[in-house]
């Protein structure tokens, strides 16, 4: 995992529609980019819909939210449609994102050890600067701790 006060990666992924987006875009914003394991599965669902509930107060605060998983655009396409995801979600089934951010690591699940996704989520500042690192994050508080964090809580 990037560590606070390092330099963010760029990057440059499709969105939902096929369309690029690069984290540099957003320069001069406050950015939440949360990375997470698959669309449609019931931790990352609620994560989403957790972050889409809370969307208009991310945009009062002027920040940027962006959701990372290796699923394929048509996948966050179906799961953006389905929820009603109002925020940016990436597809980054080389890993480019994933792997910069150090978020592809060993999970055990049910005993069977792998590579996947850990749930994470960095906030970055206006200056592309990382200020926040929220490793293994529980995706029910993920975004109302965001928020709390912002107010200066």
């Amino acid at each position: 995992m990037l560590e606070v006060g390092t330099k963010a990666p760029d990057f440059t992924l499709p969105d939902k529609n096929g369309n690029q987006v690069s984290l540099s875009d957003f320069w001069g914003k406050k950015v939440v980019l949360y990375f997470y394991p698959r669309d449609n599965t019931p931790g990352c669902t609620r994560q989403a819909c957790a972050f889409a509930q809370n969307y208009g107060a991310f945009q009062e605060k002027n920040v940027v939210v962006i959701g990372i998983s290796k699923d394929s655009v048509a996948s966050h396409l179906k799961f953006a449609q389905k929820y009603e995801l109002p925020f940016v979600l990436l597809s980054d089934p080389e890993l480019q994102a994933i792997q910069a951010y150090g978020v592809w690591q060993e999970k055990k699940l049910y005993g069977k050890v792998g590579m996947g996704v850990v749930r994470s989520t960095y906030l970055i500042n206006e200056q592309g600067m990382i200020e926040k690192v929220m490793p293994k994050v529980k995706p029910d508080t993920n975004a109302a701790e965001i928020l709390a964090y912002l107010a200066g809580e």
